[in-house]
């Protein structure tokens, strides 16, 4: 195990090493990690990032788009040939088309190389012609980097925690039963092993349904090759006795070996080399949800930043540490939910929910920021009166009926601890309203020449990103 450990060690610093060269002495890399809780809308992110990027109308405030340095964008083959390409074309096809519709979610890590020619900027603009910039887009399961949190925890430790955590669940009533049935000091039953994962995986997937944040083991929402293997077959049982043989002691074992075979891997291969990263996060959604999921995902928030191992690349830094994230971006996605009026009040909700994980960020030298934001606006905005009030409405096709409709989901406080406090307390629901959130089809497009698709700030988050190495 500890060889083991070196070894990743001396492999990471060897790559990181290599990649300094190169982008030293050749052209600079950004590697670009773009994750998020499900339904939080990467793929939409990343799809309309490339698009905008490739036709930059809309993106005045990316600073060398408005300055007209960028002289070329284009698509390249990725640098890694294990992973899969991450596919543009077909979903910038699902949502330009006659009836857009939402394209498929993450399943799996995927990639992109978008390639800029850029003019330089100041002194150097009139000593040295346009240089390429590479960014390599890299995009993951958010439930894949609460995983990280696993390597700290022990099988026991892990148990106990799960256990609190779904002890007044109704989600996992099935599992909670099953696992009160079961003899864990038992000599291993494999069906009855399988059984207990299937049932703690029908918790997961409910519990995500019901938009908790806290659902690891990420792989078994989203097993892909590794369906039904042993590796995945684990689930949370109260300490007791251990025997030799026994199904208590078995699952001790496929946890470790999840965690050495599945997580350490991720870490390892592309987790570790990523030098900007954005996580989205469907803040309304969890706000609809209630104080609940408000604080689950305020303690999500908190797991993912601590898989970070944040502050800023200097070269011999990169040599014997590995590369360090330089630039995190918390973005609320879903903007166009609400009118524009209430954006600001989103934005510091979302500051409000990251604060403490921000602030051990910016200590440790990461430069953070949160935002609210739209990837593909889906909507409209319109003033309407309904019983002597004046409303700030947004208006959309809405996904299950297909019918437009205008719509108003309440006016989120000013002040973020109205929502936070409650959340921290355990409160049931919201004491003065309940706030509503719809699901709206994406709009058809008419794109001009030189346009790409309609969005909110997508072009600050892209500035923040990746400007100053543009």
């Amino acid at each position: 195990m500890v060889i083991s450990t070196i070894a990743d060690s001396m492999l990471r610093q060897v790559e990181t090493l290599q990649d300094s060269v190169n982008e030293t002495l050749f052209e600079p890399v950004i590697r670009l990690g773009v994750t998020g809780l499900a339904r939080s809308g990467k793929t939409v992110f990343i799809t309309s990032l490339v698009a905008n990027l490739l036709d930059r109308g809309r993106m005045p405030q990316l600073v060398a788009a408005a300055e007209g340095r960028i002289e070329a964008a284009y698509l390249q083959p990725q640098p890694d040939d294990t992973l899969p390409r991450f596919d543009f074309e077909s979903h910038l096809a699902d949502l330009t088309a006659r009836a857009p519709r939402w394209p498929d979610s993450t399943r799996s890590i995927s990639e992109l190389r978008l390639s800029l020619r850029v003019r330089r900027a100041g002194l150097l603009a009139g000593l040295k012609g346009p240089r390429t910039v590479h960014i390599d887009i890299v995009d993951y399961p958010g439930e894949w980097l609460l995983d990280l949190g696993l390597l700290e925890k022990t099988y026991d430790a892990w148990s106990a925690e799960v256990l609190t955590r779904l002890a007044d669940r109704p989600e996992a009533a099935a599992f909670r039963a099953l696992a009160g049935e079961t003899d864990a000091a038992a000599k291993l039953d494999e069906p009855q092993a399988r059984a207990l994962a299937d049932r703690f995986t029908d918790y997961l997937t409910a519990a995500r349904t019901a938009g908790y944040s806290d659902c690891t083991p990420g792989r078994f929402l989203l097993p892909g090759d590794l369906a039904g293997s042993p590796v995945l077959t684990f689930a949370p049982l109260p300490e007791g006795a251990s025997p030799r043989g026994s199904l208590r002691r078995e699952m001790a074992r496929r946890f470790e070996a999840y965690k050495r075979q599945v997580v350490k891997p991720f870490f390892r291969d592309h987790f570790a080399r990523i030098d900007r990263q954005v996580v989205l996060v469907d803040a309304l959604g969890a706000i609809h949800k209630g104080p609940r999921a408000v604080e689950d995902m305020r303690g999500a928030m908190t797991d993912i930043l601590g898989a970070f191992r944040p502050g800023r690349n200097a070269f011999l830094t990169q040599i014997f540490t590995g590369k360090r994230v330089e630039k995190i971006l918390f973005a609320a996605t879903k903007a166009d939910h609400l009118h524009h009026a209430q954006h600001p009040r989103l934005t510091a909700f979302m500051e409000a929910l990251v604060r403490g994980a921000v602030d051990r960020a910016q200590f440790a030298g990461a430069e953070t920021a949160a935002m609210s934001i739209a990837a593909l606006r889906a909507t409209t905005e319109e003033t309407r009166e309904h019983d002597g009030r004046t409303l700030d409405v947004v208006r959309g096709t809405l996904l299950e009926t297909g019918k437009q409709a205008a719509f108003y989901p309440g006016e989120l406080p000013q002040d973020p601890g109205h929502l936070l406090s409650p959340a921290k307390a355990g409160a049931e629901k919201w004491l003065d309203q309940d706030y509503r959130i719809m699901s709206f089809a994406p709009a058809p497009l008419t794109l001009r020449p030189g346009d790409g698709p309609p969005h909110i700030r997508l072009d600050r988050a892209a500035q923040f990103l990746l400007g100053d190495r543009l």
